[in-house]
């Protein structure tokens, strides 16, 4: 209880909804970094919340539906005021033939996920890593037809996803958009999100950051295979991981810090489906950072700042 109480919410753009500045990432529950106990990823959820924090996001890509089915499972025992849900269309693999942008495949896909989450309603809906798309048909098509959608009450906000920030920008000034998700762009190591705000601001767009441990670069835990970070930025993350050890502090701890600290990000998300680690994530958003580990690992990210990865179509990067 004292965790809840000290939970800082902030405004998301002019929706006016208020979310804590930590938010539950599902894409663990469908084991995309690791196999999960089903009932320890419900269990986590139902931590999470009643700990203050309130946005839950989601896709159906997660697991190939696997995350919005276990999320489902574990929303049926909260009250629907008790959260805010986030989920996303138009990625349905990870190929780009798993892309489907056109107005009738997102139309369903939002009656499949209302199926899978058990609700009758989804608060946030984000057409999702549109760098993979035709962006011309994402804002003539894709949004119109979520806002239709909205008139249904369906969804109550429109939003964009994406890794490049190119892209987002791209969007935001040419279509009414409520709410952006940014990944891996800001971070202990990349703060190129900043560039973006001051657009975002104008348009009354808000903003959630999601990924502040670089989809598991920023960790003790062996980088996954399948990781797109070039060979330099790698080593230097594993070199400040190794600093943060010796220090006793674990780099996701200083990297969580980081990203919740700066009051014009609205809220990062962070996914496990471990109950414990989400305790230890919610407490550390209440803990002091220590600024000069920060100040030795930001020289050591130094020469590999904001370097990312090409991320679907070349021209959107």
């Amino acid at each position: 209880m004292v965790v809840e109480k000290l939970m800082q919410y902030r405004e998301l753009g002019k929706t006016g909804l208020k979310l804590s500045s930590l938010s539950f990432g599902a894409s663990s529950l469908g084991g995309v970094f690791a196999d999960i106990v089903e009932s320890e990823g419900i269990r986590t959820v139902q931590v999470a919340v009643d700990h203050g924090i309130n946005l839950l996001d989601v896709s159906p890509y997660y697991g190939l539906t696997k995350a919005e089915t276990v999320l489902g499972k574990a929303l049926k025992n909260i009250p629907r005021d008790k959260y805010i849900l986030s989920t996303k269309v138009g990625r349905y693999g990870s190929d780009f033939k798993d892309f489907d942008f056109s107005a009738g495949r997102v139309t369903r896909s939002v009656d499949e996920s209302l199926a899978r989450l058990n609700v009758d309603h989804i608060d946030i809906i984000l057409c999702h890593d549109i760098e993979f798309g035709d962006l011309a048909q994402i804002i003539n098509q894709t949004l119109p037809a979520l806002r239709k959608l909205q008139q249904t009450g369906k969804v109550k906000y429109v939003g964009i996803s994406g890794l490049p920030i190119k892209p987002l920008k791209y969007v935001v000034e040419q279509a009414p958009v409520d709410v952006v998700l940014s990944y891996c762009h800001y971070e202990l190591n990349d703060t190129a999100l900043l560039d973006l705000l001051p657009t975002l601001e104008k348009k009354g767009v808000g903003i959630i950051n999601a990924s502040p441990l670089g989809m598991g670069l920023l960790s003790t835990r062996p980088l996954p295979s399948w990781h797109p970070a070039p060979t330099k930025l790698r080593e230097a993350a594993a070199k400040a991981a190794e600093l943060c050890a010796h220090r006793g502090t674990p780099i996701e701890k200083l990297a969580v810090q980081f990203a919740v600290a700066n009051p014009q990000i609205t809220t990062t998300l962070v996914g496990t489906a471990d109950p414990n680690i989400m305790l230890q994530n919610i407490a550390t958003v209440d803990e002091p950072m220590d600024e000069q580990l920060l100040m030795e690992v930001s020289e050591i990210l130094r020469p590999v700042h904001n370097m990312t990865w090409v991320s679907g179509h070349a021209e959107n990067n």
